[in-house]
């Protein structure tokens, strides 16, 4: 089997607010987008949560995912993720085991560490959080005894259940950016999203030390990892290169406070003419986050990539000013690796 097809491809929606739009309109295009990536044949729809933000609608993962449920057949759908130090533990088990009642075998539940937005905000969402590993190794720990319906003498797990009970359980996964989510993954027997999108340094590193240090669980047996990265897929590579500075742009405003959503591309030339040399270096280190070109290019990084991860799954994140260049950059990406469409997979199961 060629590599092409041993390789799996899944979505991380941020759910983007463009310039001159609304966070009605980007949600409902989350909305098509997951209906297009369940026909596609993509392997998971993750969407993300973010707090206090005029640039990304997501803020409430467990409630966007039961509508996508309603609106796909067949597509794994998820966190990317529930930042778990904002909630408790029993109530996160309880939401993702009600999605799973809902959608049984399809759903994940991807557990991050990050704020997801600023200090502030994250205390407004939780006075107490202290933002302190072993806070979280506590959480967890408590987390994975809920999903498990673990009856643990002398502690809550004794007498309090995450309900509804159903007989299966949320796949979970630990999403990390610097690694050390990835520790804690190994520890419990989790799976293991490392995000090159936000850090495209050491990852390759740390998901090896994650599949190294991997305990054995009763859901998982083995280690299980992919990658997540920004890609920007189009038929030109003048396009693509066209919606790759545009990118980049956005991750430079938003690193120097300016939190205006992406616009139109002739903007995106005009802001660049008057960048400092300093700010042009780091358009170049915002582009080593992402793989951009044409269908053949962005396949053979995305191939190059997972070899250098060790991963047979590549998680997309995709955001351009127009919904259009989305769509067309997963149809790309779909048709490149020969994912299989809902239809074809009816056709061989008759």
């Amino acid at each position: 089997m060629s590599t092409t097809n041993r390789l799996h491809l899944s979505v991380l929606d941020q759910s983007p607010i463009r310039q001159g739009g609304s966070a009605r309109q980007a949600l409902h295009e989350t909305i098509e987008l997951a209906r297009l990536a369940d026909r596609l044949g993509y392997t998971r729809y993750w969407v993300s949560e973010h707090h206090n933000t005029g640039t990304l609608a997501g803020s409430a993962p467990e409630v966007l995912l039961a509508r996508l449920g309603a609106e796909t057949t067949r597509i794994r759908l998820g966190s990317g993720g529930v930042m778990l130090p904002h909630y408790s533990a029993l109530k996160v088990a309880e939401n993702f085991r009600l999605l799973e009642a809902l959608y049984p075998g399809r759903i994940d539940l991807g557990i991050g560490r990050a704020p997801g937005t600023d200090r502030i905000t994250a205390h407004a969402l939780n006075p107490h959080n202290a933002f302190r590993d072993e806070d979280f190794a506590e959480q967890l720990m408590d987390l994975r005894a809920f999903l498990r319906d673990d009856v643990v003498p002398d502690t809550i797990h004794a007498k309090v259940k995450a309900a509804p009970f159903v007989d299966t359980v949320p796949e979970l996964w630990l999403l990390s950016s610097s690694g050390q989510s990835g520790l804690f993954a190994a520890h419990v027997g989790a799976a293991f999203s490392f995000a090159h999108f936000i850090n495209p340094n050491n990852g390759p590193a740390m998901v090896k030390l994650y599949k190294e240090r991997f305990k054995p669980s009763p859901e998982l047996a083995a280690p299980q990892a992919n990658v997540a990265i920004f890609v920007l897929c189009a038929d030109t590579q003048a396009k693509a290169t066209e919606l790759a500075d545009a990118l980049a742009l956005q991750m430079l405003k938003l690193e120097t406070g300016d939190r205006t959503p992406m616009g139109p591309t002739d903007a995106v030339l005009r802001y660049q003419q008057h960048l400092e040399p300093d700010l042009l270096a780091r358009l170049d280190y915002h582009r080593t986050r992402m793989v951009s070109g044409t269908p053949e290019q962005v396949r053979e990084q995305l191939e190059k990539l997972a070899a250098d991860y060790g991963v047979d799954e590549v998680t997309a994140v995709t955001i351009t000013y127009d919904f259009q260049d989305r769509l067309r950059s997963y149809e790309l990406l779909a048709e490149v690796f020969e994912l299989n469409p809902v239809a074809q997979m009816l056709a061989q199961a008759v």
